[in-house]
């Protein structure tokens, strides 16, 4: 879990380094093909074996990981790499919040919001354009979650979402093919482009697919909160985006809250 949002966050970092030449949107549709051409080639899926039972989920998930991408980059290129996280945070911490069975995981739930709420205060300057998209993202990761689980209880090995991302990348073809008319990417916007499919795209929904196969919804929701940190560090480090001690505070009360779960839950086990 740790190395799907590492991975995620750092190629959302350098695919914003394209957005001047292509845009979120390009940049999106870059990464859906990249997704589906190495999810495809790992998979193998077998399309046509397929059932409606089994078709269901997959193409339900196929729309939420075009539109997670989508809102998720065009927020970042609004509100920046950390607030943009933290806000799509919010899906997966509603999941957890929503499937808690002790008092404490629900108090950790509340106390990581509370750092996420931080983070998003309202400023003079507040793009609510942007903290609107990320919310969207938000519902999407939820919905991601969800779906992702059905998909890999329904559907065997990681065919599921390589058959979910050959249907989302074929949902963005005209899109891509319309921004390449209207800004023609240069080698290192598609290189930036090409790399964010990967390490965003590919590499976290192999893991997190086979993570969810093994702990529940929530406390996969839970620990994903490491994700705010993880965007922060790396948008300080790659991007050059320094947060205030008010933020770096919040982060770390999102943190905690994973934390006091995890060890609480571990010690029951």
């Amino acid at each position: 879990m740790v190395g799907s949002g590492l991975s995620n966050q750092t190629g959302a970092a350098i695919g914003s380094l394209a957005f001047p030449v292509i845009g979120p949107v390009g940049v999106v549709a870059v990464r859906q093909y990249v997704a589906a051409a190495v999810l495809c080639a790992v998979a193998r899926p077998g399309l046509r074996s397929l059932t409606w039972f089994q078709w269901r989920p997959v193409l339900a998930l196929a729309v939420v990981f075009g539109t997670m991408n989508l809102s998720l980059y065009t927020a970042i290129d609004r509100v920046g790499l950390g607030l943009a996280v933290t806000l799509e945070f919010l899906g997966p911490l509603a999941i957890a919040l929503a499937g808690a069975r002790r008092r404490i995981d629900a108090a950790c739930a509340l106390f990581a919001a509370a750092g996420a709420v931080t983070l998003m205060r309202p400023q003079p300057s507040t793009d609510y354009l942007g903290i609107g998209l990320g919310l969207l993202a938000a519902c999407c990761w939820a919905s991601y979650i969800l779906l992702n689980r059905t998909v890999g209880q329904r559907v065997p090995g990681a065919q599921g979402a390589a058959a979910a991302s050959l249907v989302s990348a074929v949902m963005f073809l005209p899109v891509g093919i319309a921004v390449a008319l209207r800004h023609p990417p240069t080698v290192a916007a598609l290189g930036c482009a090409v790399a964010a499919g990967v390490l965003s795209s590919a590499v976290p929904y192999l893991a997190d697919l086979f993570t969810l196969r093994r702990v529940p919804a929530q406390a996969f929701g839970l620990f994903m909160s490491v994700n705010p940190l993880l965007a922060a560090v790396v948008g300080w480090v790659g991007l050059g985006q320094r947060l205030g001690g008010v933020e770096w505070a919040a982060i770390g009360a999102v943190v905690a809250a994973n934390a006091v779960s995890m060890l609480t839950r571990s010690e029951r086990g």
